[in-house]
């Protein structure tokens, strides 16, 4: 992933804005979600990193019972890329049924 540029500041709010439910915070972006149960929680950890690992590009997942907080960075970068956002729409796919 060390290719991958970091997203400009003004290219980061035009995305921002087709991806409502996430935001950023340093240099990561975050989304919290709430599943209806505990089992549906990991149900959507199981199917974002199947997705993640097919991208070669895995994000932080915090799971408290029900509730998910994914973080995405390019780390390799320090920064929010195009995989990140890529990621995000994939998790939204999944999270957004």
């Amino acid at each position: 992933m060390t290719g991958e540029p970091a997203l400009t500041q003004a290219a980061l709010g035009r995305l921002l804005a087709e991806l409502p439910d996430w935001a950023t915070d340093g240099a990561a972006l975050v989304r919290v979600d709430e599943a209806t149960s505990f089992s549906a929680a990991v149900a959507w950890i199981v199917a974002v990193a199947q997705v993640a690992e097919a991208m070669d590009h895995h994000p932080d997942i915090d799971l408290r019972y029900r509730k998910i907080t994914w973080r995405l960075s390019t780390h390799s970068v320090g920064a929010i890329t195009a995989l990140d956002i890529q990621l995000a729409r994939r998790i939204n796919d999944i999270v957004n049924v």
